[in-house]
């Protein structure tokens, strides 16, 4: 079978499973009660927790994670809003489920604009065409400055202009970042970089025994600003970072064959990636499943893992390719990985 073969029996499998279970649970058929039911429990979930904590029920090291969680099922739904998955013929209440998504996601670009680069990641996946992945750093070898791109959306985008010579470019990427990041994203990484850059610098002038006398109208200001990192940022933070580094390390880039499905994707299940898979609901084991039957919503590919898995696996689906991050996400390309590793 050629890889164009293999792609479409990978799909009349995972669709007839899909089929499947809606007959055998019918509720599966209410796709928009479903999507709407899931974003209000992850909503009340964040409240709550944030409530608890500031009634000082909860502790910091709770609370994160936890809001994280709920953080991660509102990222799904968003990738299945962005497909037109939930309330296609109610504009009013497909667009309020968008904006409330990207309230509980504030690290995140507008989705409205996400949703052009995401369907361009669909057409060229693993190519530099694919702006929604290189702008995770696939492809990218990983070092200190990746690192720290993962999980800091200002800070991949500032080192991806700084990569750039022509100035020109430099700042056309600047000033549509800028953009698409108006105005949830400037508000979410204002605040985190506020918040430390003030706990930096008290730190540093403490170890130096000068304390900062800082002003009544600063502290006061600080409580809502810690308040607020604890409750909405850093739980974006954590959930960004684990996203970032399961997805940007599934896909390949560089030397697959454009439209090639059986190339974009591996299955990312090993042991130590849990507890990065518990903050992006599962990404690395079902989204290579999306590349395949795009218009399954995501708790129904949770679903379809058995067959889908095995599917994939008969058709030559790579599982578990760790090799790849050393090839900085490379299909097969050795040479041009050690080029790479070079620079």
């Amino acid at each position: 079978m050629t890889d164009a073969q293999k792609t479409e029996h990978i799909k009349r499998v995972v669709t007839a499973e899909g089929v499947a279970l809606r007959k055998r649970f019918p509720i599966l058929n209410h796709q928009n009660a479903i999507g709407a039911f899931i974003l209000a429990f992850s909503l009340l979930g964040m409240v709550v927790t944030a409530y608890f904590y500031i009634e000082q029920q909860l502790s910091v090291w709770w609370t994160i994670p936890l809001i994280a969680f709920f953080a991660s099922l509102t990222h799904e739904l968003e990738h299945d809003l962005i497909h037109w998955m939930y309330f296609r013929k109610k504009p009013w209440a497909h667009h309020l489920m968008m904006g409330l998504v990207w309230l509980a996601r504030p690290s995140t670009i507008n989705p409205w604009a996400r949703r052009e680069l995401h369907f361009n990641h669909h057409k060229t996946s693993g190519t530099e065409s694919d702006i929604e992945e290189r702008a995770l750093w696939n492809g990218e070898r990983w070092g200190i400055r990746r690192f720290f791109a993962t999980g800091d959306n200002g800070l991949a985008v500032l080192f991806r202009a700084l990569s750039i010579k022509d100035w020109d470019t430099r700042k056309r990427i600047i000033k549509r970042s800028l953009a698409a990041y108006f105005p949830m994203g400037w508000i979410h990484w204002g605040l985190w970089y506020v918040f430390l850059g003030f706990h930096a610098l008290s730190f540093v002038f403490s170890l130096a025994d000068a304390p900062i006398a800082w002003s009544a109208t600063t502290l006061q200001a600080m409580s809502i600003v810690n308040i607020l990192t604890v409750i909405w940022v850093a739980p974006n933070v954590l959930r960004t970072f684990c996203l970032h580094f399961v997805t940007s390390n599934m896909h390949y880039y560089g030397d697959v064959e454009l439209g090639n499905v059986i190339q974009q994707t591996q299955v990312l299940t090993p042991w130590w990636m849990m507890p990065f898979q518990l903050f992006c609901f599962n990404f690395g084991s079902t989204h290579a499943i999306h590349h395949f039957v795009v218009k399954e919503p995501f708790y129904l590919r949770q679903m379809t893992v058995p067959v889908a898995h095995k599917v994939m696996r008969d058709m030559g689906v790579r599982f578990n390719d760790v090799g790849s991050f050393k090839r900085a996400n490379r299909w097969n390309d050795v040479k041009l990985s050690q080029q790479i590793q070079q620079q």
